[in-house]
């Protein structure tokens, strides 16, 4: 295991980097950032002595750098690809924002590339470092809840024009698509990561007239999984001024609500247990008011997996799951039939 701090370069400076940047500021001694690099040199200059850290000129330059362990990529999925390619052929480690890639497919080709050259691949879904997240994924793990039968994932969030006026956002060739893969993803993954592997869908999505946009600002769905629960899935930027999200799962000995980070279970018994606070997590105009807590403990547990050689909480081949899903719930809607989900 390597003792000393593991070193990180920042790719991509943009509004997705401000929990990252505060998370790598609590993180020194443990973590610390090699260089940073934006397509804005302005930018990356700021960054850079703001951390008293060098600015990397390009990809290449990272790939070079022995002193650099791994990277955070946080730029456009549409930008990934030869990113990757070039950072894990110099046997770089990559934690990658979310989504991984735009579909299902090219996801999975940048899952492979990493597994190719042995470099470990983490997605940014911090929703499961949230502690009501973690509390619940162990009722579900140690089977307290008994058999899950019933689960409802709600996202009512809101994004005015604007934030789909920057070029690019909620589109299918910079983003992949609109509230799916660009917001739900996060309950969606967390979802997956409790319940197992949806088996079916069956979704209508829309552009609602609150946005002027691509893709879809609305999706709602009926999903089966394959462990035989139920669900429902109802998904949007279009509600204003936003609300918090919510994963209610119903099993046979209680039924648990995990709402804007607090968890709340209602037991068959009688009893009732609360943990956790309620707290942002950029449902509103703001997509970035959210503390960064959550963000600290997912680099901190890539950093480890760097350390240690063990793979990161959050792997690549497991990210696959969820955009298979948001694959399907698109096919569906546009096909207008039940969808199976195919394992990415």
């Amino acid at each position: 295991m390597k003792n000393a701090p593991i070193r990180l370069a920042v790719v991509g400076l943009g509004m997705a980097s401000k929990p990252h940047l505060g998370a790598l500021a609590e993180l020194r001694g443990q973590v610390e950032v090699s260089g940073v690099h934006n397509r804005s040199p302005e930018r990356a200059q700021t960054v850079a002595e703001a951390f008293g850290v060098r600015r990397f000129a390009g990809i290449e330059e990272i790939a070079a750098d022995p002193g650099t362990d791994g990277v955070i990529l946080m730029t456009p999925p549409d930008q990934r690809i030869e990113i990757v390619r070039t950072l894990a052929g110099a046997g770089k480690h990559i934690l990658t924002e979310k989504p991984v890639e735009r579909s299902s497919a090219a996801a999975r080709d940048i899952v492979e590339i990493c597994e190719a050259r042995g470099v470990h691949l983490g997605v940014v879904f911090q929703h499961r470092f949230r502690a009501g997240a973690k509390r619940l994924k162990a009722l579900v793990e140690n089977g307290d809840l008994g058999a899950l039968s019933l689960v409802r994932a709600e996202i009512p969030w809101w994004r005015d024009q604007a934030y789909y006026d920057v070029p690019g956002r909620g589109s299918y060739a910079r983003d992949g698509g609109g509230v799916l893969i660009s917001q739900a993803i996060h309950v969606l993954d967390l979802m997956l990561s409790l319940t197992g592997p949806a088996a079916a869908v069956q979704s209508f999505c829309a552009t609602t007239r609150a946005h002027r946009m691509e893709a879809e600002d609305f999706c709602v769905a009926g999903v089966t999984f394959e462990n035989g629960a139920v669900g429902a899935i109802v998904a949007t930027t279009g509600t204003y001024p936003g609300g918090p999200e919510s994963l209610v799962i119903d099993g046979t000995l209680g039924t648990a609500e995990l709402k804007a980070g607090q968890l709340k279970v209602a037991w068959r018994d009688g009893r009732a247990e609360e943990l956790g606070e309620v707290s942002g997590s950029g449902g509103g105009a703001d997509p970035m008011a959210f503390p960064h807590d959550w963000h600290r403990d997912l680099i901190a547990d890539f950093a480890e997996a760097i350390a240690g050689d063990r793979r990161p909480a959050v792997t690549g081949r497991e990210a696959l799951r969820v955009h298979a899903l948001i694959d399907a719930l698109v096919a569906s809607s546009r096909e207008g039939r039940r969808v199976d989900v195919v394992a990415a």
